[in-house]
């Protein structure tokens, strides 16, 4: 039997709509204020933040060892190049390409240098690492369980790095991952039923439709339904965790199913997604999970390392590298879910992170980008089912009230335009996804029962 994936009545966004996706965002048009401007112009463009991140890339490969990272400064719309000291010629080029010049002392070099430290040295179950170009050191967070000896360990291998080359906080979570979506997907393991969270609609390298996840939920199982009691839809082809990444290529059993390049945001709503994307520091990002719906937040740090404790071996580490740091909120089985821009650009997977949707916390995701690359999966045809559309898409709409993505594996049953510039923080009270019964063994035996108020209390996975 074909499994569809074309919703009766959909609505998506097209790239470059003008949107509001998150709680107090006012979304500005996607046009350059002054690329009416002659090339020599000095003065900063403004941009939307995937051409700053195009910009960022580009400018990293002609500046050179100079380019000490890059952030977006979302206020002015502008695109912060950190630059060392001492080579004016170098300035000039970043200012002539539109982008708002910064000297600093850290050079990517140095930076990279100590995390490689801090890697041999601390790496401690709950501690996280990740450059921030804005204060251009090292951001390291440890959460409630370092303490004692762990936590002198970490303090003074930060401080052997150097002044002025990490800072150091505490987290009041715990680092853990959170299986989990966009929209619920369900699978049955050895410690119960596992609950993640369907990502973005893809096509393998083969032309068979699929889907990414997180890899810790491909790990935790082989074939995944979208209902909880319901027959196997797909099975993982690829998965990587713990190590470089975390993501899943999960293939539809059918290969005539129609999956749609869309997020599911509740409420019938549904945002196109368009294109991948890779985040940018200082950037607004919209989150959405089969747990706790709609949230908004902004990327904090790049290339981040997490350091989980190993869910089958007590004293071991699961440790992740190269994922985006944010400081939107997850909870237990939003694993794998949709990290997305107000214009339909793909950017991450949930991974894990520490606190809630009440207190708030630091989540970190797989980048599509990257899973892309690795995987040979390429974004769906963003034009699936679109002759169903009825409107556009309108994310506005108050995440509270929204679904939390339903069981819709794709958002494909999704039937009215999403708009993510509703109240996507307002809480997620009337998700009816997210029932902690439907996390029973869900996280491989760490959430158990526990749904998903376990996402307060650790460094976790997404499961």
């Amino acid at each position: 039997m074909s499994h569809k994936r074309i919703p009766k009545r959909k609505a998506a966004i097209a790239a470059g709509s003008v949107v509001a996706l998150g709680a107090a965002a006012i979304l500005l048009p996607n046009a350059m204020a002054s690329q009416d401007n002659s090339s020599t112009d000095a003065a900063p463009r403004t941009m939307k933040a995937t051409d700053a991140s195009d910009l960022a890339a580009q400018l990293q490969g002609q500046l050179g060892q100079a380019f000490a990272g890059s952030y977006y400064d979302s206020a002015s719309r502008q695109l912060v190049v950190n630059l060392i000291s001492g080579d004016n010629n170098v300035v000039a080029q970043a200012k002539k390409a539109g982008a708002k010049v910064r000297e600093v002392n850290n050079s990517l070099a140095a930076l990279k240098a100590g995390a490689q430290t801090l890697k041999a040295k601390a790496t401690i179950p709950g501690t996280a690492w990740a450059v921030d170009p804005k204060t251009n050191k090292l951001a390291v967070t440890a959460d409630s369980t370092v303490t004692g000896a762990n936590w002198d360990r970490l303090t003074s291998t930060v401080k052997s790095l150097g002044d002025g080359m990490a800072t150091v906080k505490k987290s009041s979570g715990t680092f853990k991952t959170l299986i989990s979506g966009g929209d619920a997907i369900f699978a049955q393991a050895d410690g119960g039923t596992v609950r993640c969270s369907l990502g973005f609609n893809v096509k393998a390298s083969d032309g068979s439709p699929a889907f990414l996840t997180a890899g810790h939920c491909g790990v935790a199982a082989k074939q995944w339904s979208d209902s909880q009691t319901g027959q196997p839809i797909a099975t993982v082809d690829q998965a990587t965790f713990p190590g470089n990444g975390d993501f899943s290529l999960v293939k539809y059993d059918d290969p005539n199913t129609q999956a749609a390049s869309e997020v599911n945001t509740g409420e019938g709503q549904a945002v196109q997604i368009t294109q991948a994307a890779d985040a940018t520091v200082g950037e607004q990002v919209f989150r959405m999970g089969s747990t706790t719906g709609l949230h908004d937040g902004t990327v904090t740090g790049l290339d981040a390392t997490v350091n989980f404790q190993s869910e089958t071996d007590p004293n071991g580490v699961d440790t992740v590298t190269g994922l985006i740091q944010t400081d939107v909120c997850a909870e237990a089985g939003d694993s794998g879910g949709s990290l997305f821009t107000q214009d339909g650009a793909a950017v991450g997977m949930t991974s894990g992170g520490s606190g809630d949707c009440t207190s708030g916390g630091e989540t970190f995701f797989q980048p599509v980008t990257a899973a892309l690359q690795a995987t040979g999966a390429t974004l769906g045809d963003p034009g699936a089912g679109a002759g169903d559309q009825g409107g556009a898409a309108d994310p506005s709409a108050s995440a509270g009230d929204q679904a939390g993505g339903g069981d819709a594996v794709g958002g494909g049953d999704a039937s009215a335009t999403a708009d993510p510039s509703a109240t996507a923080s307002d809480g997620s009270g009337d998700q009816s996804g997210a029932g902690a019964g439907d996390q029973s063994g869900a996280g491989a035996g760490d959430q158990s029962g526990n749904g998903a108020g376990d996402g307060s209390s650790s460094l976790t996975e997404t499961h």
